[in-house]
């Protein structure tokens, strides 16, 4: 009996066609799944981190204000930033690091005596213009086709709702 090479090369085709595809399906599911679960952790762990700089950036501001020690939960920020360093690409890690680098030096503005209008202002600045970019790099890291935004939701509020809580102006003519 003469062996049919017709039927023989299209099965063979077909098993393979089939082997190749699901391979491949594999691939690209298992590198569609890990990239949606990096979004994800991401997507989480900045959520948490701006919810900390929240907390720390209001107790800093009522503690300058009421010219007091700061309560601030030292510990749960930390625990932010080194979450956030396990998810978070080069550009929103800078932008953190610029972040709080400005909260450092806003505690350190809350430890001295006597405080100015003119420092909790420039301090205000630095911190809203850390959290839009915090904010953006975050939204670039998510998903490229954002628009980065043009002004800030939450965090530090305008300065004139904290102008009329700030030291008064000095006589002497510095802020």
């Amino acid at each position: 009996m003469a062996v049919p090479w017709e039927l023989v090369i299209s099965t063979a085709g077909g098993v393979t066609a089939t082997v190749v595809g699901v391979i491949a399906g594999g691939v690209v599911g298992r590198r569609g799944h890990s990239e949606q679960w990096v979004r994800d952790n991401r997507t989480t762990t900045y959520a948490a981190f701006l919810q900390e700089f929240a907390a720390v950036e209001i107790e800093l501001r009522n503690a300058f204000t009421e010219d007091r020690p700061n309560r601030v939960d030292w510990v749960a920020w930390n625990a932010a930033l080194v979450a956030l360093s396990l998810v978070a690409t080069r550009e929103v890690a800078a932008a953190a690091a610029e972040l709080t680098g400005a909260v450092g030096h806003f505690a350190e503005l809350v430890a001295r005596s006597p405080k100015t209008r003119g420092e909790l202002r420039e301090i205000h600045g630095r911190l809203a213009a850390g959290q839009l970019r915090f904010v953006n790099a975050a939204r670039a890291s998510l998903d490229g086709s954002q628009l980065p935004l043009d002004w800030q939701l939450g965090g530090p509020p305008a300065w004139r709702e904290i102008e009329p809580y700030a030291p008064a102006p000095s006589t002497d003519g510095s802020a």
